[in-house]
């Protein structure tokens, strides 16, 4: 165990892998070069050596020069004298040292990456493979042109531009094209042997998704074939056309084939190995016979041409799928949540033919993320999500929906207790906020579906529902159990009301009602009532369609428009109703708005109406769930001049806690309790306690439901400073005020 960590901390020090390796290897790239006989002299069609220095000077920069420098005078002292030795080594130095110097200034960052990284392959290509190897050329002549070279070891001739020259060039281009991956893919593999692993992996993923096993078969043996008939050695001399280099040119579509279809690691290294074969038993395709020497300048040429061919195709595919595959990916996965999406599940959903979708529904992650920001709503889910990841299969996903809600595909096998392992799962997460734990209520629900599925997001909505129903059940609800029906028959409706709201606002299909409410000492104002029209006039109550505006988010515009038409009565009818004033009902979403205050403000001085003469009335409700800004409209709205009424007091959410911080005017008590006030002894001491907590903040009180006189008169004993009730006066259109004025002061 000591050894390994030893050899892991200085495996790169000069005098470990750096000094060894090039004795190692070199050897066996010399043997890798390739040499043909031409009339001129020797040529290479395949140099390896070059290749190698580079990729030992990716890896292990300047500290790998000591090993080169050995490894070179090892290698290349036999039948060399002193001065061509020193010469030897100064020239694979030279040519080595200034590509990786170029190479390494203009790709700073990652320039030792795998080969299969295609962000740093044009400043690869040309300092490894095109401006090495000239450089390389360039000196031999250099060097030959002063006689520092024996001249039956020069790669050149005398004229360097003749026809040996040429294909020597070629011989180090295709070494430095393909030797220096597969030499990369040695030396990494000999650093870390599980490099393999990693190298298999990335090929894996470069290959595209859609070839089969026959098709990685079927191309092995086209190509097996093809190399079989280019490496047989024939019985008679051009017996056939399959037996001469015709063949190699046969094997540029079959490789190009690969590359499309197999990706840039994978070839590359097939076409490396393939090519080394090729080039060493090239005798066998290319006998000496006439035009001996421009068949072995053609396949010169080709070796390099079709590797250069080879490598660009398998790039530009590798790289057009990668980019395919990353906007698939993104596609399927959320930009924010980075979890997969709804259109990542209806594709999973497809890939089997049963799953059971469950349903998670976090309301309360809306609070949390408007005190606490979105930060708080994207970690919860994120967090939920991989503590869940222990339960499921490996092909079960947690999906994104949008607001407070995720969904989980599951196997059908063993349901019913994976779905109770699974909520309990889920009741024992906690996210660690700041420091606290936090455990919203979580609803689930659950359904089984069969592919393909259609109408995925009505169904989606079904489950919504059913999840809020398991939240007040405390444990998952089946849809299937509960019935779909009856919840697509919900959701019509809800969507037809939400259709008639928007049509009434579109084309004013609203009526206004006035209740009056009468004071113990002899004043009046008239709360506004909300009736809304159908297209054939008939009267829909607000019961009906304002959950449904508050759930859409029309209520705002609701109260925009009722608060608009009722300054344009006071204008119109000023003469014929002097000081007359008006309660007007505000909802939630109202209230919670920042510029409503500067709206009414803004009203006000269009229609030149007196703050005094408008009174607000606020529901309680839990739905006030940003009490801050609750209380700035409202104190901005009293600094108008207008005055606030706290409406149905006594039913609402943390009634008592809340009246503690809300600043109003008015206070108007549940007509729950005052219908009972005679009955029951329990509503009468509710009522009592309400006029002393009046008192002690000095507002006034308004009882609701008042029907008879004898409530009227057990009003008056607590103190009551309004009533409002059928007793009073019941609802009217806000027109009849005109035809029949009373005493509005």
């Amino acid at each position: 165990m000591h050894l390994v960590t030893w050899y892991h901390r200085n495996k790169d020090k000069w005098w470990c892998l750096p000094l060894f390796l090039p004795l190692l290897l070199l050897p066996i790239a010399r043997l890798a070069n390739t040499h043909a006989h031409i009339d001129e002299g020797m040529v290479v069609l395949y140099f390896l050596p070059l290749a190698l220095m580079l990729a030992l000077m990716l890896f292990f920069g300047w500290v790998a020069i000591p090993g080169l420098i050995l490894a070179i005078v090892i290698n290349y002292r036999h039948k060399v004298g002193p001065l061509d030795l020193f010469v030897t080594t100064i020239h694979f130095l030279l040519s080595t040292i200034i590509s990786w110097g170029g190479y390494r200034i203009f790709e700073t960052r990652r320039f030792a990456v795998s080969y299969g990284n295609g962000n740093v392959n044009i400043q690869r290509m040309f300092w490894l493979v095109f401006c090495n190897a000239s450089i390389f050329m360039m000196l031999y002549q250099f060097f030959n042109f002063f006689g520092l070279y024996d001249r039956s070891a020069s790669l050149v001739g005398e004229n360097p531009f003749n026809i040996r020259a040429l294909v020597n060039y070629q011989g180090v281009l295709v070494g430095c094209l393909t030797g220096a991956p597969l030499c990369y893919f040695v030396i990494r593999t000999i650093r870390h042997p599980r490099y393999l692993r990693s190298w298999y992996s990335q090929m894996k993923r470069q290959c595209d998704s859609r070839v089969k096993r026959s098709e990685v078969i079927l191309w092995f043996a086209v190509l097996a074939g093809l190399v079989s008939l280019l490496l047989s050695v024939p019985e008679e001399e051009n017996s056939s056309i399959f037996t001469t280099s015709y063949t190699l040119s046969l094997l540029l579509p079959v490789m190009l084939w690969g590359a499309i279809r197999f990706g840039y690691l994978f070839i590359i290294t097939v076409w490396s190995l393939l090519l080394l074969l090729l080039c060493h038993y090239y005798e066998r395709y290319l006998p000496v016979s006439p035009g001996y020497e421009l068949q072995i300048v053609i396949s010169s040429s080709c070796y390099f041409v079709y590797s250069l061919t080879i490598m660009v195709m398998a790039k530009v595919a590798t790289w057009q799928r990668n980019i395919h595959n990353r906007g698939r990916r993104l596609a399927f996965i959320d930009p924010l949540v980075h979890m997969p999406n709804l259109r990542a599940l209806n594709h999973d959903l497809g890939n089997y033919p049963w799953s059971m979708l469950c349903f998670l529904r976090v309301p309360e992650l809306e609070l949390l993320g408007r005190h606490y920001g979105v930060t708080l709503r994207i970690q919860y889910k994120q967090q939920l999500a991989a503590w869940l990841r222990e339960v499921l299969n490996e092909d079960e996903l947690t999906y994104q929906l949008s607001g407070h809600d995720l969904v989980i595909r599951l196997s059908t096998h063993n349901h019913e207790e994976r779905i109770a392992i699974l909520h309990e799962k889920v009741n024992a997460f906690r996210l660690i906020w700041d420091g606290l734990p936090i455990q919203p209520q979580v609803g689930m629900s659950y359904c089984f579906l069969r592919s393909p599925v259609n109408h995925l997001h009505i169904l989606l909505g079904e489950m919504s529902s059913i999840a809020d129903l398991s939240l007040s059940t405390h444990h998952p609800e089946s849809l299937q159990r509960r019935g779909g029906s009856q919840l697509q028959r919900t959701v019509k409706i809800k969507v037809e009301m939400m259709n008639l709201l928007q049509t009434a606002l579109d084309n004013d299909r609203f009526a206004l009602m006035v209740q009056r409410v009468e004071g113990v000492r002899g004043d009046c104002y008239y709360e506004v009532l909300l009736r809304m029209l159908d297209e054939h006039g008939n009267i829909i109550k607000p019961g009906e369609f304002l959950p449904v505006a508050h759930e859409f988010g029309l209520s705002s515009r609701i109260d925009l428009w009722v608060l608009e038409k009722t300054l344009r009565f006071i204008d119109q009818h000023r003469a014929v109703l002097p000081a007359f004033r008006f309660a007007i009902n505000l909802t939630p979403s109202s209230v919670c708005r920042v510029p409503f205050a500067g709206e009414v403000k803004t009203m006000l001085a269009k229609y030149q109406v007196e703050p005094w003469q408008l009174i607000f009335e606020v529901t309680e409700s839990q739905s006030l769930s940003n009490i801050e800004q609750v209380n700035l409209t409202l104190t901005a709205l009293r600094n108008l001049g207008c005055r606030i009424a706290i409406d149905d007091f006594g039913t609402g959410y943390a009634s008592y806690a809340r009246f503690k911080n809300v600043t109003a005017d008015i206070l108007k008590i549940d007509g729950s309790f005052v219908r009972n006030l005679l009955s029951s002894s329990m509503d009468y001491q509710i009522v009592a306690s309400i006029c002393n907590l009046a008192r002690m903040k000095n507002m006034q009180v308004v009882a609701e439901y008042v029907e008879s006189e004898e409530i009227r008169d057990a009003l008056l004993t607590l103190g009551i400073d309004y009533q409002q009730g059928f007793l009073i006066g019941k609802p009217q259109p806000i027109d009849s005020l005109v035809n029949a004025p009373t005493n509005g002061s």
